[in-house]
Parts: structure tokens; sequence; C-alpha cells
């Protein structure tokens, strides 16, 4: 990836009228750790740019930070200083509505984030000359407006799958939302000028993509993209695919169906908030049940779950209540076991794994978001993004 010039002006145009007086932005009064960082949703945008300087006014997409992902936050706030001062400005979610942004040709270059080398955040680097990923016969060319991290992202950067990973350097990313741009000549339903998000990669952990969605563009299979819902906005969107694809899959494998009773370790986090309303309003579950620390409790009741546990209270495994599905998002594994039903299923995502648990790895596929889009769309399932948790810590 040689550094060149970044792309042209032509490809964006965005109307000076266009340009609001106030904007969203990250901002600390005072210097300390990042419980220092608020968000400012009324910060006067700055538009006193001299003819002759060499500043530009830009509006960046956007990096989401989905809820509860802190380790993917943490990967970015704790050690990649850089990401705060140049395109960390993205992470202030205020991406440009589609009718702002005109594409007008692809360049050859673009802006990415990009390692070359495994280890620490501090491998990250911004790479202002990258070229644009070409497409294959089944693929489309994706504008980027928002992508999420998962923790996915970071484990991969330390290595932890090397032998399976694709070849350095790389452009982290799975999740991604935007507008496409070019289509493969196999393409079939999607066309230039959809707005689409989904999981770049098909298999997570074998041979991801070396074009990842941290990029200004991705190149993208596609039968793993869906339509964007109209109700969603591009950040909200990012923070979906793995996630919800996660919860729908391990409730799939673990033949969960109408009048069954759940309970999901980790209910607040991304993947268990998400299999909380995909068992109750897809699947009818009879019961749900939920865990999560003190503060979140009713965040689990307003998903719809039943019952809220506090776990830093009570110990799930010793109620007498027990479930025809145990769904683990956290890596209790052992202590899971001992809250199902017999004859009842585990679903582990992390950790140890005995019987009758099971893991498994996500399968991307935009077949899956075509079928849920629906219950998005009329706000049955709601994507939740929590703008405070880029600034906690793990």
């Amino acid at each position: 990836m040689s550094a060149s010039s970044q792309s042209a002006p032509s490809e964006t145009v965005v109307a000076a009228a266009e340009v609001p007086s106030k904007m969203k932005a990250w901002v600390y009064d005072e210097y300390g750790d990042a419980d220092v960082l608020r968000l400012d949703e009324g910060m006067e945008t700055l538009l006193s740019i001299s003819p002759s300087s060499s500043s530009a006014l830009l509006k960046l997409p956007s990096i989401l930070f989905p809820p509860n992902r802190r380790r993917a936050c943490a990967l970015i706030w704790n050690s990649c200083r850089p990401l705060l001062t140049s395109s960390l400005r993205m992470a202030a979610s205020s991406q440009s509505a589609p009718s702002e942004t005109i594409v007008a040709g692809v360049p050859s270059t673009m802006k990415a984030w990009v390692y070359d080398e495994y280890g620490d955040a501090d491998v990250l680097r911004l790479d202002e000359g990258v070229s644009v990923p070409g497409i294959k016969e089944d693929q489309v060319l994706v504008k980027v407006v928002a992508a999420a991290l998962n923790p996915v992202d970071f484990k991969r950067r330390q290595g932890k799958f090397k032998a399976t990973d694709s070849p350095l350097p790389t452009i982290p990313g799975y999740d991604v939302a935007g507008i496409v741009v070019k289509v493969g000549s196999q393409v079939k339903n999607l066309k230039e000028g959809d707005e689409v998000y989904g999981d770049i990669n098909e298999k997570a952990l074998d041979k991801p993509k070396q074009f990842g969605s941290l990029a200004e563009y991705t190149a993208v299979e596609e039968k793993l993209l869906a339509i964007k819902p109209k109700t969603l906005d591009f950040p909200l969107a990012a923070g979906l695919p793995l996630a919800i694809e996660t919860a729908y899959e391990g409730l799939e494998k673990a033949g969960f169906s109408a009048g069954k009773s759940l309970l999901v370790l980790g209910g607040a986090g991304g993947v268990g908030s998400l299999v909380i309303q995909l068992a109750k309003h897809v699947y009818g579950a009879s019961r749900i049940a939920a865990t999560s620390s003190t503060g979140k409790l009713e965040l689990l009741k307003s998903l719809g779950a039943d019952l809220a546990i506090d776990y830093t209270k009570e110990n799930f495994e010793e109620l007498p209540e027990k479930f025809d599905v145990v769904y683990d998002a956290v890596g209790q594994g052992e202590r899971a076991n001992k809250a199902v039903k017999e004859g009842g299923v585990v679903v582990v995502l992390t950790g140890p794994v005995s019987p009758p648990g099971f893991r498994f790895v996500v399968t991307s596929d935009g077949a899956v978001l075509v079928k849920l889009n629906p219950y998005l769309e009329c706000g049955k399932i709601k994507a939740l993004n929590d703008p405070k948790a880029m600034a906690e810590s793990c």
C-alpha cells in the first residue's frame, strides 16, 4: 500500500448551504483519563477557512462503537491516539444524509486504517494513499459511510488466528453501511446508489478480507449485503450485521422455537440485547430471562426480558428456574450448563464449553438481514447505540 495523494475533491460535492451551523463533537474541558470526554451536540461548525489556506472542511464517514463492545472501543481509545486527532473525528457519528453525498466517479486511492504487523493498537496507522480495491464478478464496491468494530477485530489484529488470516498488510473492519458505487457483472439485485449494510466476511476466522471496512471504500460479495432499513441511519445500521447474525444463528443452531424459555447471559451487550429481541419478536419465546449489571436491568426489561437478573447480586445458576436454552454471550459456559433444563441446549460464544453446550463462529449471510429487515423497519427490533461507550474503558 504505497503512499500517494488522496482522492480528488470532485468525488464528493456538498453544497455550502447544507453545512450546518452546529455539529456534534467529542470534547474535553480538563485533562484526565477517558472519563473527561463528553459528546457535545451543539458545537459551532468551523467555517472560517481562508481562501489562501491549505485547510479544508471535511465531513467524514463514521466509525460506530456499538453498545457494550467496550474492548473494541478500548482498542481505539487507550492506545491509538491518531484516531482522535485525525479520522476519528469520524467517531462523533454525525454522518451525512444520503442526499448530501454525490458520487462522481471512483478514485484510484483512498484513506484507510492499516496495520503491517500483528500487535497492540500502536500498529495501526492512517494511510491516505491506499489503492481502492477492485471488484470480482459477484461483488459490489461500497463507499463506506459508517463502519463498526467488534471483538474479532482486535483479536485478529493481535494475531489470534493468523494461521488462517489473509496476508498482511490488513485494513480491519467487518461491519459496514454505505452506498453502492460499482457492481460486478454477475450482481443481480443491487445497483449503483443502493444504500446497503452487512458483514463483509463470510467466514469470520477463515481468510477474512485483506481490505476491510475501516476505509473509504470496500469490496463485498452481493450475497453478504442487504438494503439498509430506511428507518435506520448509517451508524445504527453499521453496528448491526455481525451482532444480529450471531444472535440469529445461535438461536437457529440451538433449535429455538415458539413456546421455549431462554436465559441470556450478557443481555445488555451487543449480541445479548439482540438475542432477547429476536427470541421475543421473531421466535415467540414463552419466557426470557437475562443477566446484566445493576444499571442495565431496566434496559433488559425494555428489550423484552421477563426476568432481569443482577449478576452482581445473584448467581443465575442457583435459581430454581431452569431454561430450554441458555445463550452465553460472556464466556460462562460451565455455570450456564447448571441453568439449562435436562435435554436443553447451551449456546457459547467464547470460553470453555462442554455438553450440552456448543460453540460456533458466525457465517455472514445477507439473507438473514433481509429476513430481519421488516422487524427493524417497524421498530420491533431496535438497534442500540451508546454514544458514551467510546470513552469507557474495558
